[in-house]
């Protein structure tokens, strides 16, 4: 007695072929982005190396610009909290 395949089988098996093709898939775009990533840092630290001057001030700059925009937000947080206590009656310090 010979069976044939119902549509549930054929269906699994097409959704296994399929997550198997999606899989390699992934792998491939992984590998590709591993190596590309790779070259950016190898080409980074070879910048560095070459012109470590520059490369300091541009951390340094960055690290000022960090620093700016937290202090930012910080100063505008407290406005709010000084409008808050000036509607209150409260006492606001003058600078």
């Amino acid at each position: 007695m010979a069976t044939e395949p119902n549509a549930n089988d054929t269906a699994g098996t097409s959704a296994t072929e399929e997550s198997k093709t999606l899989l390699e898939q992934a792998q491939t775009v992984l590998g590709t982005a591993q190596e590309k990533i790779g070259e950016a840092f190898e080409s980074t630290v070879g910048a560095v190396k070459e012109h470590p001057v520059a490369a300091a001030a541009i951390a340094a700059g960055a690290v000022a610009a960090v620093g700016a925009a937290a202090y930012g937000i910080t100063q505008l947080g407290g406005a709010e909290e000084d409008s808050g206590k000036a509607a209150k009656g409260g006492k606001t310090s003058k600078k």
